[in-house]
C-alpha cells in the first residue's frame, strides 16, 4: 500500500510541475529538481524515497530509451554517422579513461572500478534536457541532430561500461582488465536480443490482426511491453538490456509492426509514449530532488574534510568544467581529424567554428539516464560490506547534473545567438514540399472521379463539394509556397483565417458537447467519441501550423 500511494505522490508531484513550468516559464529539469527538495527537505514530515536500484534501473531506463530510439531521426543519423559515432563511442571512451585515472589519483581511497563506473556514468548526455533549456529552432538542424544522435547510442555505450565496471567491483578486481572482449559480447548480444523480441511480437501482431477487430488497448499494450521484453531477454543471457531497448526502438518501425497496428491504437500509442516519456523524465528529476537533502547530509568526508560547504561545490564545478573541457577539446579534435581526411581525399570539410565547438560542449548536459545509472549501483557487496565510495558516486553524479543544467542554460543562449544558422531549415522546406505534394495528389484523385461521374450520371451536389474540396487544397498549395508574390502572401494569410475559424469552430463544438453532458442529454460513451473526434482534428490542424 506504501509503494501505490508513494507511486501515485510521484505522478501528482509530476503533474504539478507541468503547470509550474508554464506559469514560471522555467525548464521543466530545475521545477522538478527544486520541487523534489521542496517535498523531501523537512527530515522527519517530508517525502522519504527509498529505492531499489535493480528495480530503479528496470523501471525507467528500458522504455526512456526506447522512446529515444523510436523518435530518432534515422536519415539524418546515417548522414551524420561520422561526428555521432565519434563523440557516442570515441568521446566516451575518452572521458572514461581520462576522468576515471583522474578520480582515482585525486582519491585513492575510491577504487579503480568505481572510478572507472563514475566516470562511464557521466558519459550520457541528455538532449531532452537540452531542448528544454534551449528552444532547438536557435540551434543548427545539423547540431541537433548530432546531439540526440550522440545521446541515444552514448546511453548505451555508457550504461554498458558502467555495468562492467561495477561487476569488476562486486568481484574485486582491480581494474577493468581486458573489457573489449565483454562489451563486444554484451553489446552485440544486446542488440540481437532486441531485434529478436522485435520480430517475435511483429510476427505475433501480424498473425492477431488476421484475427480482425483486435481491440486497440491490447496493441497499446503491447508497444508498452515491448522495451522491458526486449530488456529482460537481454539480462537473462547477461547481455546488456540496454542496448536491446534502444535496437528495439531504433528498428520498430523497420519491423513493420506499423503495419498491423489500426489507427485508434497509434493514436493512443503515440499519447501514451507522450504520456510516459513526460512521466518518467519527470519522475527522475523529481526523484533528485527528493534525494537531494540527504545526499547533502550524506556528503563524503573524502571532499569534505577540508571545508564542509566550499570543498564538495569545488569538487562539483571541477569536475562539470573538466567534462565540458574534454567535450571541447574532443570536438576540435574530430574537425581537424577530418579536414585532414578530406585534404588527403583532394576534397573540401567546411569547419564548423569555434562557436559551434563551444556549444556541443555546453550541450553535453547530464540527465536522466545519468541519474537512474548511478542510483543502480549496489548498497553492498557480496561479502556483506558497503559497496566503496556509492554515496561519493551518487553526489558527485548529482552535483554534475545539476551544475552541467545551471552552466547550459547560462550559456548557451549566448553562444546560440553567434551561430549563423541557415536560412531555410531543411526540415521545415521539406515538409512544405510534402503538403504541396499531398495536396497535389488529392486533388488528382478528385477530379478523376469527377470527371468520371460527369461522363455517367452525377448530381450537381456531388461536383459542388468536389469543388470546395479542391478550393480547400488549392489554397493549402498556395500557402505553402514559398515566392514571396502578393497572391503568395493573400493565400497564407487566407489560409491563416481559415486554421483560426476552424480551431474556434472546434472550440465552440467543445463547449457545446460539455453543456450538453452537463444537462445530461448525452450520456459519457457519447461524449468521450465526439470529444475525440474533436481532438484528432484539432491536433490536425495545430500540426500544419
Amino acid at each position: 500500500m506504501q509503494t501505490a500511494t508513494l507511486i501515485l505522490q510521484l505522478l501528482l508531484a509530476v503533474a504539478f510541475s507541468g503547470l509550474l513550468v508554464r506559469l514560471l516559464h522555467m525548464p521543466a529539469p530545475f521545477v522538478q529538481i527544486a520541487l523534489g527538495i521542496a517535498l523531501a527537505w523537512p527530515a522527519v514530515a517530508g517525502l522519504h524515497v527509498t529505492l531499489d536500484p535493480g528495480l530503479f534501473l528496470l523501471l525507467f531506463v528500458p522504455p526512456l530509451l526506447f522512446l529515444d530510439g523510436l523518435n530518432a531521426p534515422k536519415r539524418e543519423f546515417r548522414q551524420l554517422w561520422f561526428p555521432i559515432t565519434a563523440l557516442a563511442f570515441g568521446l566516451v571512451f575518452f572521458t572514461i579513461w581520462v576522468v576515471g585515472y583522474a578520480l582515482h589519483w585525486l582519491i585513492p581511497s575510491l577504487p579503480l572500478p568505481v572510478a572507472f563506473a563514475l566516470a562511464a556514468i557521466l558519459s550520457p548526455t541528455d538532449a531532452v534536457a537540452v531542448a528544454s533549456i534551449l528552444d532547438r529552432t536557435h540551434l543548427p538542424p545539423r547540431l541537433m541532430h548530432v546531439l540526440e544522435g550522440e545521446a541515444l547510442l552514448n546511453d548505451a555505450s555508457g550504461l554498458v561500461i558502467f555495468r562492467l565496471a561495477i561487476a569488476a567491483a562486486m568481484s574485486g578486481q582491480s581494474s577493468l582488465g581486458h573489457t573489449l572482449g565483454p562489451f563486444l559480447f554484451v553489446a552485440a548480444g544486446g542488440a540481437l536480443a532486441g531485434v529478436v523480441t522485435l520480430l517475435v511480437i511483429a510476427q505475433a501482431q501480424r498473425l492477431i490482426a488476421k484475427l480482425g477487430d483486435i481491440p486497440s488497448e491490447a496493441q497499446v499494450l503491447v508497444a508498452l511491453l515491448l522495451p522491458f521484453g526486449a530488456y529482460l531477454l537481454a539480462e537473462h543471457f547477461h547481455a546488456s538490456g540496454i542496448l536491446a531497448a534502444v535496437t528495439a526502438g531504433l528498428l520498430f518501425r523497420w519491423s513493420g509492426m506499423y503495419r498491423y497496428t489500426g489507427l485508434a491504437a497509434s493514436i493512443q500509442s503515440s499519447v501514451m509514449w507522450g504520456t510516459l516519456a513526460f512521466a518518467f523524465n519527470g519522475m527522475i528529476f523529481l526523484l533528485l530532488g527528493l534525494q537531494l537533502p540527504d545526499i547533502i547530509r550524506k556528503v563524503p568526508a573524502t571532499i569534505s574534510s577540508r571545508h564542509a560547504i566550499v570543498e564538495p561545490i569545488v569538487w562539483v564545478i571541477g569536475l562539470t568544467l573538466t567534462l565540458i573541457a574534454l567535450r571541447f577539446v574532443w570536438s576540435l579534435i574530430n574537425h581537424t581529424a577530418r579536414y585532414q581526411i578530406a585534404w588527403w581525399r583532394g576534397k573540401v570539410y567546411a569547419f564548423p567554428g569555434f562557436l559551434v565547438s563551444l556549444a556541443l560542449a555546453f550541450a553535453g548536459v547530464r540527465g536522466a539516464i545519468t541519474l537512474a545509472g548511478v542510483l543502480s549501483i549496489p548498497l553492498l557487496l557480496p561479502n556483506g560490506t558497503a559497496f566503496p565510495g556509492r554515496d561519493l558516486c551518487i553526489f558527485l553524479a548529482a552535483g554534475v547534473i545539476i551544475c552541467s543544467l545551471l552552466l547550459a542554460s547560462f550559456a548557451l543562449p549566448v553562444i546560440a545567438r553567434g551561430i549563423t544558422r541557415p536560412e531555410d531549415d531543411p526540415i521545415e522546406a521539406e515538409t512544405r514540399e510534402a503538403r504541396v505534394a499531398s495536396a497535389a495528389a488529392a486533388i488528382t484523385l478528385i477530379e478523376r472521379q469527377i470527371a468520371a461521374r460527369d461522363r455517367g450520371d452525377m448530381s450537381a451536389t456531388h461536383a459542388d463539394v468536389g469543388a470546395r474540396m479542391i478550393a480547400g487544397y488549392r489554397l493549402r498549395i498556395a500557402a505553402a509556397a514559398q515566392t514571396d508574390s502578393e497572391g503568395s502572401e493573400e493565400a497564407r494569410a487566407a489560409y491563416q483565417i481559415e486554421r483560426e475559424l476552424r480551431l474556434a469552430a472546434i472550440a465552440a463544438e467543445r463547449d457545446a458537447l460539455r453543456q450538453l453532458f452537463k444537462a445530461r442529454k448525452i450520456n459519457d460513451e457519447t461524449s468521450a467519441e465526439l470529444m475525440r473526434e474533436l481532438a484528432l482534428a484539432e491536433a490536425t490542424l495545430r500540426q500544419s501550423a
